[in-house]
């Protein structure tokens, strides 16, 4: 759990859970790109996400079933974490997903990113950018110093979105056990 937050943080977690950034760009166009913590109502468009995600990495296979119950937890701890969205009139159109843990080597909380993915007949548009700058903001809101994620050795594609935006490799070796 994050420490309370006064009343200028509060404000400024709201700030940012409603941001709109034009499309494409900085010109203000018809048709804006809505960035905002999801709610329950996202839950469909999520889980659809997430099944395109899926289809790019090769540890993971589609369970609709855990998935939604996975982004029914994540919604219900907010402010604690965060599923960031890009909408566009309405529609859903990609994700990223954070939860902070605490980092011992910052003292200070760190956000786990996750699920990170864009409706693949938009990716290559900047919407990834815009919504992993926007998650970075909420979680700077409220305290977080780093942010970190893993990604699928694999996955060309998003290893170069994520060095183009900033993010660099370590020496780390991702590892995991079921319990």
């Amino acid at each position: 759990m994050l420490p309370k937050l006064n009343e200028n943080e509060r404000i400024n977690i709201e700030r940012v859970q409603k941001v709109s950034f034009p499309r494409y760009g900085m010109k203000k166009q018809e048709n804006m790109m809505n960035y905002r913590m999801a709610t329950t109502a996202d839950l469909d468009a999520l889980v659809g996400l997430l099944k395109q995600l899926t289809e790019l990495e090769e540890d993971f296979d589609f369970d609709e079933v855990s998935h939604r119950r996975g982004l029914e937890m994540l919604v219900a701890k907010q402010p604690d974490c965060c599923i960031m969205v890009a909408e566009e009139n309405g529609t859903v159109l990609g994700m990223a997903s954070g939860q902070f843990v605490i980092s011992t080597a910052c003292g200070a909380p760190s956000l786990w990113v996750e699920d990170v993915v864009i409706d693949r007949s938009l990716r290559g548009k900047g919407i990834g950018t815009e919504l992993l700058q926007t998650l970075q903001s909420w979680a700077q809101s409220v305290g977080g110093v780093r942010m970190q994620l893993l990604a699928d050795k694999d996955n060309a594609p998003a290893l170069k979105f994520y060095e183009k935006t900033g993010w660099k490799r370590t020496n780390f070796v991702g590892m995991r056990k079921m319990m």
